[in-house]
């Protein structure tokens, strides 16, 4: 066989060689499948809500805090005298979460405003808050009228019929007491925030 004759095989079986190759690729490409999943995501919902007469309960922002109604006396108070006022608070019934109340601030104006000092304690019924009222503490007694030092959070529980009624009540009481040196036809008034946190 002459050396033209073994080159032309050579190139022969190359080719073959290259043909075959590209068959393969084609026949495992055609083995490919893909599989693809999705999800849907949405937040929950949370919104706190309180009240002042235990009935109707409301959103209150900052520019527009719930009016307390203060035992009788609030306006004209003696040296010592303490005076409380009902707050209640829930979960509306959409909420999805418990939640971690805190008392996260309060403010005070007023010629008085140095000569008051409150507490909060959570009692069993609206009708329970009154200026001697016991229960569990919030904020300790005697605290300033512009101080959360000390105070505990509590907890609010979310509906157990969503989106049919709230979670259920919490009752607070929040006592204001005079100093024994207030002055006469002196006035304040005291601003509470309450931070609700969710929580699992």
């Amino acid at each position: 066989m002459s050396q033209k004759e073994k080159n032309r095989k050579v190139r022969a079986i190359l080719a073959g060689g290259l043909v075959l190759g590209v068959g393969a690729a084609v026949t495992l490409a055609a083995w490919n499948d893909s599989e693809f999943a999705q999800g849907t995501f949405g937040a929950g919902h949370f919104n706190m809500q309180g009240s002042t007469n235990g009935t109707d309960f409301s959103d209150h922002a900052a520019g527009a805090p719930a009016q307390l109604g203060f035992s009788l006396g609030f306006d004209g108070l003696s040296p010592t005298d303490t005076v409380a006022a009902p707050f209640v608070m829930h979960l509306d019934p959409d909420t999805t979460n418990n939640a971690e109340v805190s008392v996260a601030s309060a403010t005070v104006s007023g010629t008085a405003a140095l000569e008051l000092s409150y507490g909060i304690v959570q009692v069993d019924s609206f009708a329970s808050c009154t200026p001697t009222a016991t229960g569990t503490q919030i904020v300790p007694a005697g605290t300033p009228l512009d101080s959360v030092t000390g105070a505990s959070p509590f907890t609010l529980a979310k509906s157990t019929a969503p989106g049919t009624d709230p979670g259920a009540d919490v009752f607070l009481c929040l006592q204001v007491t005079a100093s024994s040196t207030i002055a006469q036809d002196t006035t304040a008034v005291g601003t509470w925030e309450f931070v609700g946190t969710s929580t699992p």
